[in-house]
């Protein structure tokens, strides 16, 4: 390879990589001579956490580690948080143009004739010293009205599920940019080598609309910090075992000559993706071990299994999920994903949203109540919630006991738990037709902002240079919400 290709490939980060080649030789080397050393000795040994780009931290951290609980398809607030007796007393009237003010619509809704305000055929009560408005469909979440912090202004600019999703996990409205998981990955670290820093759960037998990978995906970050789907099943990381008739002491032979390669190819060339390719390696390696001993719930006590309810048994249910977080976060991995889709109730909507509140209810309340009792609560950030709203009107026809909503991105209700989030406090409101925001709006990137913050991380300092520019998870804005904090 002549002079002239190499400058070409190389970027100023690639040169500085090249000028120290030496430095990161020798790290390289370090690691996998590491390893060689750990396996000889004793193969249970965790090798020491990686550090990630933050040290020190920009603030005192509070959590170490989060559990973000996102309901795909968008969850009627109206229907579980957001309590509406207006919409009850103005049943089947029209939405009054004071309160749509003109704005914009879907296009499953734009050409009703009628908008018909649709009040929640369930019955709400408050709990707890809180006195939180909870739907009769969340009785093990009641329980912990005065352990949650509602935000009930959330908001955003998307209105279609993908651009939706794709703004809460990644930032933007546009795929290709690094998800939170991994944003926190580069930032943090990881505090369990033996495991990723970003694990994935998708609740089986319940998907209504995609999930791509390219959600939990690193962008044009190093494709080290993407996060890691467990599946259900005997293969909880596919291709992650050892093929017939190779062994492991055969498999370890076989990486350490791949890295040497990787070595010199990272000399001759300079691409940073090459040594994040062989940090994959050598995780995956890792990983033979420690996935099937932490996702092997069999030996949990019945007690746990009571605590979790009937589902926590089947692999793949947003009950066996939320068992294996708290394992994931007992192993200290950074950013545990679960989806749960199924949310999207464009019509039939009592039938299925109770569907989906059977799924997830106790579960939840039990995931905060088992962190609690290990001492994981107080620096584990749980968050629930999912890419928008919906509307305080019927979608399709409107009868006393069935109606549908559509999407709405102007207010809805997502809810943290633990590790300094303030307990037991509504944040935010609507007005009286739970269509517009009335105090405290809190963006999506004020969502990130705020998680980020109770990490140790200063949102507007992690950033990375693509293209000509410096990114960021939160783009151009977001605040941290103080008054969320305890």
């Amino acid at each position: 390879m002549n002079c002239s290709s190499i400058n070409f490939r190389m970027n100023r980060r690639d040169f500085f990589g090249r000028f120290g080649y030496g430095l990161g030789g020798a790290a390289l080397w370090s690691l996998m001579a590491r390893d060689r050393v750990l396996g000889a000795t004793d193969p249970s040994a965790a090798p020491p956490a990686s550090s990630g780009l933050i040290q020190p931290l920009h603030f005192p951290a509070r959590a170490k580690r989060v559990i973000y609980l996102f309901m795909s398809g968008g969850p009627s607030q109206l229907d579980l948080f957001d309590y509406k007796p207006t919409l009850n007393k103005h049943q089947g009237e029209d939405l009054p143009d004071s309160v749509r003010r003109g704005q914009r619509l879907t296009g499953m809704t734009n050409n009703q004739a009628r908008l018909p305000l649709a009040g929640s055929v369930f019955k709400f009560q408050q709990h707890g010293k809180s006195g939180a408005w909870i739907s009769e469909l969340l009785p093990w979440t009641s329980r912990l009205a005065d352990d949650l912090c509602f935000v009930k202004s959330m908001h955003t600019e998307a209105i279609n599920h993908d651009p939706a999703i794709t703004f809460f996990q990644t930032g933007s409205q546009l795929a290709g940019r690094p998800s939170m998981g991994a944003w926190v990955s580069y930032g943090l670290g990881s505090a369990n080598e033996n495991l990723p820093a970003f694990v994935v759960l998708i609740s089986k037998d319940r998907i209504d609309q995609p999930l791509y990978s390219r959600l939990w995906g690193n962008g044009f970050l190093p494709s080290t910090y993407q996060g890691v789907q467990f599946r259900n099943g005997r293969d909880p990381v596919l291709f992650l075992q050892n093929p017939s008739g190779i062994t492991a002491s055969g498999r370890r032979d076989l990486l350490d000559r791949l890295a040497e390669l990787n070595a010199l190819q990272y000399q001759d060339i300079g691409d940073p993706e090459i040594n994040s390719r062989v940090a994959q390696y050598e995780m995956a390696y890792r990983m033979q071990t420690s996935v099937p001993e932490v996702t092997d719930i069999t030996h949990e006590p019945d007690s746990v299994y009571e605590l979790y309810g009937p589902n926590a048994r089947t692999p793949g249910t947003f009950a066996a999920n939320c068992l294996l977080a708290r394992r994931l976060a007992e192993r200290n991995v950074r950013f545990i994903q679960l989806y749960h889709p199924g949310w999207d109730h464009h019509g039939g909507l009592p039938g299925g949203i109770r569907r989906q509140c059977q799924d997830i209810d106790q579960p939840c309340h039990a995931l905060l109540t088992d962190l609690r009792q290990r001492g994981l609560l107080e620096d584990t950030l749980v968050v629930w919630g999912g890419e928008f709203g919906r509307t305080n009107y019927s979608q399709g026809k409107l009868t006393e006991t069935d109606y549908g909503r559509d999407h709405h991105p102007r207010c809805f209700t997502s809810w943290m738990a633990g590790a300094g989030i303030q307990p037991g406090i509504s944040y935010g409101s609507t007005d009286d037709f739970g269509y517009n925001l009335e105090e405290n709006p809190v963006h999506v990137h004020d969502l990130q902002a705020t998680i980020m913050h109770q990490l140790g991380i200063d949102h507007t300092r992690l950033t990375f240079k693509f293209q000509g520019r410096y990114f960021r998870l939160t783009d151009v804005h977001g605040e941290v919400v103080k008054g969320v904090l305890a």
